[in-house]
């Protein structure tokens, strides 16, 4: 098990990372993860769905994402609720404390899951979330140590030397962290090293002097990471993309964006200059494409977007003949109106779109989970990704749909196709399709990229790194068949 200390560290990344080296030394492989956060879910073949980091994790081992991979997934839509999905399956919302109260009654569900990957496969690589340092969280835990301690499986804890304090941070766990809970810990891993790894020697030393765990390695900052997909909103605070493209596309960021991965091939287009607008700054005017990507609450992003004026910008920009594409929630959005008398998506409400589409939408306790197979209606070209959303969207623009999945037909468009919806998640992915958007949407340039076969390289060239890095065979050698079964 990987375990860190403290978010955004590289776990999910070290997991893939591993995943796929295990799977080159011709193990047979699974990643694990007993309960994740995030609005970045990911439809599973068989149903359900779980956090986009396993379904990456699961692409690295050679699998198909399967609900067992993440049994426990918080979906936040607002503050202070979440959505709680079990073995893939939504089953309600929850407010944070009344969550954390009871958890560990979801340790069923999650040792079911554990047990069946075990069962099937020759390593199981877990992955924690957030940090076993948060010791005001140990109570009840499922996601750290409470799970290590319950199925004995030895830990590595991660710790980030780009973020800076990562002696303290190391050091630190250990001293805060029970006994008991320390004993799981075996060893640990420095991740993200810029510069010359031996200027750090002396600061292994001193963390194993303190700790008593040995070092297994100190990774080096890997370029390959920021190919991959990303499952942390944090990742989307960056600067924009530089001037001078033939296709600007400007995103705002909203307040619960959900996945935004699908912005990830259109990023790495040569000639497409894509920027995320953070609140409180306006959409250029110079924008070609206005994208708003997917949500997991369509009605508290709609309050969001509003307040940073965003409205208006988009309005302006599909009045003065820009295009805009909205994606799931961002489809919803685009409607004249949205109503969630049940209160699924958030606190209830009935609330005017941005009336750029004439439909409106129907929240509904109806979840619709699945990977789908089409075709544009807008490019002609066969494309595939999955659908994850609640609600229905009816009106006289689906007519006009973006895309038919065999009989059934997605989405809508305007009068003049320069305003789109689709609850269609993963399309850019497919190179054909993206290319002949992008021509479409006014690109001069010539799409060249392989997405794919992009993220399998990266892949690779992270197993390569972290192989080069990590004392493997030292770290395989911790794994042992897990305590609990041995103890039933």
């Amino acid at each position: 098990m990987l375990q860190g200390t403290g978010s955004d560290v590289g776990k999910s990344v070290l997991t893939a990372a591993l995943c796929r080296i295990a799977r080159r030394r011709g193990l047979s492989v699974a990643p694990f993860k007993p309960q994740n956060m995030s609005n970045n879910a990911a439809a599973c073949p068989t149903g359900g769905e779980i956090g986009r980091a396993q379904a990456l994790q699961a692409r690295a081992a050679g699998l198909a994402p399967h609900t067992d991979m993440n049994p426990v997934l918080l979906k936040p839509q607002s503050d202070r609720t979440a959505q709680i999905v079990v073995q893939g399956k939504a089953l309600h919302a929850m407010e944070a404390a009344d969550y954390m109260a009871n958890r560990d009654q979801l340790l069923g569900a999650v040792l079911e899951s554990f047990d069946r990957l075990t069962a099937a496969h020759d390593l199981v690589i877990v992955e924690g979330a957030g940090s076993p340092a948060e010791t005001n969280l140990r109570d009840r835990d499922i996601a750290n140590m409470g799970f290590a301690r319950r199925v004995g499986v030895p830990v590595c804890l991660v710790g980030d030397i780009e973020k800076g304090g990562v002696i303290a941070s190391l050091v630190g766990t250990r001293k805060v962290i029970d006994k008991k809970d320390a004993a799981m810990i075996r060893a640990f891993l420095v991740n993200k090293f810029r510069g010359d790894l031996s200027l750090f020697d002396d600061g292994v030393t001193e963390i194993e002097a303190r700790t008593q765990w040995p070092c297994l390695g100190v990774i080096p900052w890997l370029p390959a990471a920021s190919k991959l997909p990303a499952e942390d909103a944090l990742a989307l605070d960056k600067p924009p993309a530089p001037a001078g493209k033939t296709l600007k596309i400007a995103a705002p960021m909203l307040s619960r964006i959900a996945n935004f991965d699908d912005a990830d091939p259109l990023k790495l287009e040569q000639d497409v200059a894509f920027s995320w607008i953070p609140p409180g700054q306006p959409i250029p005017r110079e924008t070609d494409v206005v994208i708003l990507f997917g949500t997991k609450s369509t009605l508290g992003d709609l309050a969001f977007l509003r307040a940073q004026g965003w409205d208006h910008d988009i309005i302006a920009h599909a009045r003065a003949g820009g295009r805009v594409l909205g994606i799931c929630g961002g489809y919803q959005m685009l409607g004249r109106r949205v109503s969630d008398a049940l209160g699924v998506d958030g606190e209830p409400g009935d609330v005017p779109g941005l009336g750029l589409l004439d439909v409106e939408t129907v929240m509904t306790r109806h979840k619709d989970v699945r990977p789908v197979i089409g075709v544009c209606a807008v490019t002609g070209h066969e494309t595939s990704g999955y659908v994850i959303h609640a609600g229905r969207t009816a009106g006289p623009d689906t007519d006009r749909p973006f895309a038919r999945f065999q009989d059934e037909a997605d989405g809508a468009r305007s009068p003049n196709g320069r305003i789109a919806g689709t609850y269609l998640h993963g399309a850019f992915s497919g190179n054909a399709f993206r290319a002949a958007w992008l021509e479409q949407a006014g690109y001069e340039g010539q799409s060249s990229l392989d997405y794919e076969g992009a993220v399998d390289t990266a892949l690779d060239e992270l197993a390569d790194g972290v192989e080069q890095a990590v004392d493997i065979d030292a770290l395989l050698r911790l794994a042992e068949a897990p305590g609990w079964r041995r103890k039933a």
